[in-house]
């Protein structure tokens, strides 16, 4: 149960590992960071599987919504701006009777060597924004082939 309540703190809550050690010391219950980092990277690698199909099943589909948000990121001494690249499969506006689901890639920046690194061996519908950054997915010698014949089908709203 405690490391289902620290793995939630981190994920879902967004609380540091450090400030997680704090909490549970002030309780009476003295868990070094080190140790809560062990127990975080253990619940990642018992989850890849699991996160592993979910991009599969989401690169199989035929249509794709892909968007990037920005996400503070601690660094020493200041805030940085990362990336979380989305890829979300949605075809039930369509008629499509598939679950949704969606699969998130962290960057450290917007560059666009990310979305074309996840993105390398799929081709579909891409619905997404204009972002420059996406065009190399459109060129007609793209392989496994360009997206949406290599032109941009519309912009997600902002």
């Amino acid at each position: 149960m405690l490391l289902a309540e620290i793995a939630y703190g981190k994920f879902c809550m967004h609380l540091p590992l450090h400030r997680q050690s704090r909490a549970f010391s002030r309780e009476g219950v003295a868990i070094e960071v080190s140790t809560l980092a062990d127990w975080i990277s253990a619940v990642s690698v018992a989850l890849k599987p699991i996160v592993e199909i979910i991009e599969a099943y989401v690169l199989a589909a035929q249509r794709l919504h892909v968007d990037d948000t920005p996400v503070p990121v601690l660094a020493k001494g200041k805030t940085k701006t990362g990336r979380l690249w989305t890829a979300v499969r949605d075809d039930k506006p369509f008629g499509g009777l598939d679950p949704p689901a969606a699969f998130y890639v962290y960057s450290p920046d917007r560059s666009g060597v990310h979305p074309e690194a996840f993105l390398r061996s799929w081709s579909g519908i891409m619905q997404a924004d204009a972002y420059a950054r996406f065009n190399r997915l459109y060129e007609p010698g793209r392989s496994p082939g360009p997206i949406f014949g290599g032109r941009l089908l519309g912009a997600l709203a902002a």
